[in-house]
C-alpha cells in the first residue's frame, strides 16, 4: 500500500509540473448542402503556427509526465526490450532474379531491415549484405522504403527515406560490389501514391513514378499526379524522358513490373485507395495499350512465363476469378477465364511454368490452391491451420516459395515443391518466447443487421473460463485489408498478465470478397462500427470480460474505429488507444493523402456521402458532460498519411466535453510518421507506452512468461 502511494505522489508531482495547456475556441463556421458546422479548433490545423507547435510540445510533455511515471513502464521496457530487441532474424518481401534471391533482412538490435542476396536453390546459402541503411546513416533515422533489382540481377534500384516520412528517393547499387552508382532519383516514393520502379531488357535504365517537382505543379498538388518516366543509368534526372501518366487520375497510385523477358512494361493504376484499377501495357514497339480499365473490376495483373497476362477480376464475381490474355492479342475480350469464382476470395496468384497458384482469404486465414494453366484444379498446398501466407513467389519452374504465420507461430519460408507437400527453407525465424500455452478460438458475433461477424481470441490455455479477464479488443475494417493471422511477440506480455487479446474481421475488409468490403465503405461505413461493437458485445455476454476490464486498439482507419467507438459507446470500454487516426471526416478530403481515400471514404461535395460521413465522424461527436474513458492518442509529427492535426483537435474537443478524470492524452512521436519505417528503438518506446497505459488502466501487473 506504501509503495502504491509512493508512486501515486510522483505521478502528481510530475503532472502538475507539465498541465494540460489552455485551449482556446476558435469557432470557424462551415456550410454543408444547407448544415451549417461549427468547428472550434479549426486553428490546430496548422502545424507551422507557433502558437500549434507550442500547444502540441505542452500536449506531449504532459503525456509523457504521465506516461512516464506509471508503476508498469520500467518493468514493460525491460521485458518488450528483451522480447522485442532479442527477436529473431526474419526475410521479408523477396525477389527472384537468375538463381539469386534478393531479400529484406531484419536483424535486431539493428534499428532497420537491410537488403541482403542468397541463394535462391539452397534458399538461405551464402547471403551478402547489399544495401544496410544503418551504415548509411548511423542516426538511424533512414529506411529503405522498397528495392527492385535488374532483370540480370546485376543492380539493384533503392527507394530510401528518412524519419517515417516514405519521401523516398532512389538510389542505385552494383549488385557484385555494393557499391553506389551516381545515379539520384528524387521523389519517387510517398506516403501518398506510393511509388514503384521497373528495370528495361539489358539493365541500362528503368522506368519509375515521378512526383511533380519544382514548380511544375501548385504546391496543393505536389503530392499528386503522379506520372511514369524513364532514367537511364549514368545521366542526369534532368534528362529522364517522360513515358505515360497525363491521362491517369490526380489520386493515381501506380504500381510498375517488368516480363521476364524484358519486352513488356505493365502499368497498374489504382484510383485512389478505394479498390478501382486500370492495367496498361507497353509493348516491344514502344506503344502503350489501354488493357483495363477502372470499371472492368480486374485488381491485379501478372505477367506470367506462356506469353501471357493474367488478371485478377471482380466484374461480377466478388470473390474474384483468373483471367489469362495472350501478349499476341493483348485485349480484354480475348480473356479466357482459368480460374472461376469459389467459395472463398482469391487475395493474390503466381503464375509459374505449367501452373498457377492462388492465395485465398477464407475469412482472414489462408489457403493456397494450385491449377494448371488449362484450368484444371490440382491437390491444395498444405499449410498450418488458422494461419496466413503474406508473400510468395516461384523459384525454379514450378515451386513456390511463400512466407506462412499464425498467432502461435512465428514467419516461415516454405517451399512447395511440384512432387507435392511444402518443407521448410532456412529462412524460418523464432521467438524469444514460446507460444505454446496459448489457444487460438474463432468466435463468431452477430452484427445489429444481422451479419455474421469472426472475431479471434487468444488466451493462455491455463485461463479459467469463469474468470471475467482484462480483455483488448483490436480491429481495423477499410480498405478491403485483411486482418490475417500474425505473429507479434509483444503479445507475450498481455498474455503473461492473464489478458485476452481479440481481433476482429470487420466489414470494410476483403475476408469475403469484395462485397464484404462495399458493405463497410462510403454510405455504409456505419457497418464497421456496429460489427466491433457487436464483437465486444459478444465478449461480455459470454464472459470473458467486463466493462470495467475493456479495452480497445486500432491504427490508421482503424483510429477512426477507435474515435467511432470512442463517440457511439463511450461507456462500453475502460480504456482506448488510437493510433494516427483519422477523426474529422469533413476535412480529411483536404489533405493529401486523405484526397486518395475520397474513393473509400467518400465527399463531402456529395449530399448523401456528406450525410453518411457527418453521422458517424467521431469529432463532430463529441458531447459535452460525457464521462469519456481514459484514452491515448498516438500520432506521428512525420505522418504523410494522416496529418497529426486530426489528433490534436480531437484530443483537445473531448478534454474540453468529458465530465471524468480518466485521462485523455495525446504522444506524439517527432521521429516517426505512419510507423511505416520506424526504427526498433521508436517500436519499442510506443509498446511501453501502450502497454503501460494499459496496464495501469485496467489494474494489470507485469508477469514473466510461466508466471
Amino acid at each position: 500500500m506504501m509503495r502504491w502511494v509512493a508512486l501515486l505522489g510522483v505521478l502528481t508531482v510530475a503532472v502538475a509540473d507539465a498541465p494540460i495547456p489552455a485551449t482556446p475556441k476558435k469557432a470557424v463556421v462551415d456550410e454543408y448542402h444547407g448544415v451549417k458546422v461549427t468547428d472550434d479548433y479549426r486553428w490546430l490545423e496548422n502545424g507551422d503556427d507557433a502558437a500549434v507547435r507550442a500547444w502540441s510540445d505542452a500536449q506531449n510533455a504532459h503525456a509523457r509526465a504521465v506516461l512516464d511515471a506509471l508503476p508498469a513502464a520500467p518493468a514493460l521496457r525491460k521485458r518488450l526490450t528483451e522480447l522485442l530487441g532479442a527477436a529473431s532474424v526474419d526475410w521479408t518481401n523477396l525477389t527472384h532474379r537468375k538463381g539469386v534471391l534478393f531479400a529484406m533482412k531484419t536483424q535486431p538490435p539493428k534499428q532497420h531491415p537491410f537488403l541482403v542476396t542468397m541463394d535462391a536453390t539452397n534458399v538461405g546459402d551464402n547471403e551478402r549484405v547489399i544495401v544496410d541503411p544503418s551504415v548509411i546513416d548511423a542516426t538511424g533515422g533512414t529506411a529503405i522504403d522498397f528495392y527492385v533489382p535488374s532483370l540480370d540481377g546485376k543492380r539493384v534500384a533503392v527507394s530510401m527515406s528518412k524519419g517515417g516520412s516514405e519521401d523516398g528517393t532512389v538510389r542505385v547499387f552494383d549488385v557484385a560490389s555494393g557499391k553506389e552508382t551516381d545515379d539520384v532519383i528524387p521523389r519517387v516514393n510517398g506516403g501518398t501514391a506510393g511509388g514503384s520502379v521497373a528495370w528495361n531488357l539489358d539493365g541500362s535504365g528503368f522506368w519509375y513514378t515521378r512526383y511533380p517537382r519544382g514548380t511544375e505543379r501548385a504546391p496543393e498538388d505536389m503530392n499528386f499526379y503522379q506520372q511514369v518516366y524513364f532514367h537511364a543509368l549514368g545521366t542526369p534526372t534532368e534528362k529522364d524522358v517522360y513515358a505515360i501518366g497525363k491521362e491517369f487520375p490526380r489520386i493515381a497510385e501506380v504500381a510498375l513490373s517488368t516480363s521476364d523477358d524484358g519486352k513488356w512494361l505493365l502499368a497498374s493504376v489504382a484510383n485512389g485507395d478505394g479498390g478501382e484499377y486500370a492495367q496498361w501495357l507497353r509493348g516491344p514497339d514502344g506503344k502503350w495499350i489501354a488493357l483495363t480499365s477502372f470499371s472492368d473490376r480486374v485488381i491485379a495483373a501478372k505477367f506470367g512465363r506462356d506469353d501471357a497476362v493474367y488478371l485478377l477480376s471482380r466484374l461480377e464475381v466478388p470473390k474474384g476469378k483468373i483471367r489469362r490474355v495472350p501478349l499476341a492479342t493483348p485485349r480484354l475480350a480475348g480473356a479466357v477465364t482459368i480460374v472461376p469464382e469459389s467459395d472463398a476470395s482469391i487475395d493474390s496468384f503466381v503464375p509459374a511454368t505449367d501452373r498457377i497458384f492462388i492465395i485465398d482469404v477464407v475469412g482472414g486465414p489462408s489457403r493456397v490452391r494450385q491449377f494448371d494453366l488449362d484450368g484444371k484444379q490440382m491437390p491444395d498446398v498444405p499449410i498450418p491451420p488458422i494461419s496466413a501466407v503474406s508473400e510468395a513467389l516461384v523459384v525454379g519452374a514450378n515451386d513456390l516459395l511463400f512466407r506462412n504465420e499464425s498467432y502461435v507461430a512465428p514467419p516461415a519460408w516454405l517451399r512447395a515443391v511440384a512432387s507435392g507437400g511444402a518443407k521448410p527453407t532456412k529462412l524460418c525465424a523464432t521467438s524469444s518466447a514460446s507460444f505454446a500455452d496459448v489457444d487460438v478460438n474463432v468466435r463468431t458475433a452477430t452484427s445489429k443487421d444481422g451479419t455474421k461477424v469472426p472475431m479471434t481470441v487468444l488466451k493462455k490455455r491455463t485461463n479459467l473460463l469463469d474468470v471475467k479477464y482484462r480483455t483488448l479488443l483490436q480491429g481495423y475494417g477499410g480498405f478491403s485489408v485483411n486482418i490475417a493471422p500474425n505473429f507479434d511477440v509483444a503479445r507475450r506480455v498481455w498474455l503473461d498478465a492473464d489478458g485476452v487479446i481479440a481481433i476482429a474481421n470487420l466489414r470494410g475488409g476483403s475476408e469475403f470478397g469484395e462485397e464484404w468490403h462495399q458493405a463497410g465503405c462510403l454510405t455504409k461505413k456505419q457497418n464497421v462500427f456496429d460489427d466491433f461493437a457487436a464483437c465486444a458485445k459478444l465478449l461480455l455476454d459470454d464472459g470473458f470480460t467486463s466493462k470495467g476490464k475493456l479495452a480497445i486498439e486500432g491504427g490508421s482507419n482503424g483510429g477512426l474505429l477507435m474515435g467511432a467507438e470512442l463517440t457511439q459507446h463511450p461507456d462500453m470500454w475502460k480504456a482506448v488507444v488510437s493510433h494516427v487516426g483519422i477523426y474529422d471526416m469533413l476535412r480529411v478530403e483536404l489533405t493529401p493523402n486523405g484526397s486518395f481515400n475520397v474513393t473509400e471514404y467518400g465527399t463531402v461535395r456529395d449530399p448523401d456521402l456528406f450525410r453518411a460521413m457527418f453521422a458517424y465522424s467521431p469529432y463532430h461527436h463529441v458531447v459535452d458532460g460525457t464521462a469519456y474513458p481514459a484514452t491515448l492518442f498516438m500520432t506521428g509529427a512525420n505522418d504523410p498519411r494522416v496529418e497529426p492535426w486530426h489528433s490534436r483537435k480531437m484530443v483537445a474537443r473531448l478534454q474540453a466535453a468529458t465530465s471524468s478524470k480518466a485521462p485523455i492524452l495525446l504522444r506524439t512521436s517527432a521521429n516517426s510518421g505512419h510507423g511505416i519505417g520506424s526504427s526498433l528503438g521508436e517500436q519499442i518506446e510506443e509498446a511501453v507506452d501502450v502497454d503501460a497505459f494499459l496496464f495501469d488502466q485496467l489494474g494489470m501487473t507485469v508477469k514473466a512468461s510461466g508466471q
